[in-house]
């Protein structure tokens, strides 16, 4: 294959991740974000193109108390890239903190490996922080970690791995970084390009779009 080919079926394979990547966002009828900052420019399809309805049916019936505890719960899913399995493993994480089983849950999900490198700011999307850190762009604690799914503590350190620095997707990262407020639960240090947990995320302060009271009685029936 040529050249020339090579790049257009690159371009096509990049087209149909964003699509589905939309695909999502358009099927539960909110935004997700899960394209960074395209999702805040007119390029959104949800924006564009708005919610995804199949058939022929041009307005969507009203869910029932089921359909929206369902529909509380794939977006969660959606938003932080995980598995049923893996969601259901969190809840029953929840249910056995001192704390309000929502709340617990809702930290838990906060407190991925993944999420934190995006609240860092090292990322735009959770999507891309995902990604990276598959590829092992990422340290925990002074080690390479590739595991997106591993849930931090206080205490915790991630940081960008030195041999990435130079990579495309942390170019001109501390001129951004100096613009940005991550959220008071995590500890920025910009010249060390490393973040801190110094604390349990403060679901007031993070405003999560989500009813985790919703998703707590979806898996409690």
């Amino acid at each position: 294959m040529d050249l020339d080919l090579q790049k257009q079926e690159g371009f096509k394979n990049l087209y149909i991740m964003l699509e589905d990547k939309c695909k999502k966002c358009r099927a539960v009828g909110e935004k997700l974000f899960l394209k960074g900052e395209r999702c805040f420019t007119p390029k959104c399809a949800l924006v564009r193109r708005g919610i995804r309805i199949l058939g022929k049916r041009k307005r969507r019936k009203k869910l029932t108390a089921y359909g929206t505890q369902l529909s509380e719960k794939q977006k969660v899913k959606l938003s932080y890239g995980m598995r049923e399995k893996q969601f259901r493993r969190y809840f029953k994480i929840a249910l056995k903190k001192k704390i309000a089983t929502p709340d617990a849950l809702a930290q838990l999900v906060e407190n991925r490996f993944d999420n934190m490198v995006f609240r860092l700011g090292f990322t735009f999307s959770r999507t891309t922080a995902r990604q990276l850190t598959n590829h092992g762009h990422f340290f925990l604690n002074g080690r390479k970690h590739d595991i997106p799914s591993t849930i931090l503590k206080k205490g915790d350190i991630i940081s960008i791995r030195p041999q990435s620095n130079s990579k495309e997707p942390f170019k001109d990262i501390k001129e951004r970084l100096k613009k940005y407020n991550p959220p008071k639960h995590l500890k920025l240090d910009i010249d060390k390009m490393e973040g801190e947990v110094i604390a349990a995320p403060d679901l007031e302060e993070l405003q999560l779009p989500f009813d985790f009271t919703s998703i707590v009685e979806f898996y409690s029936r």
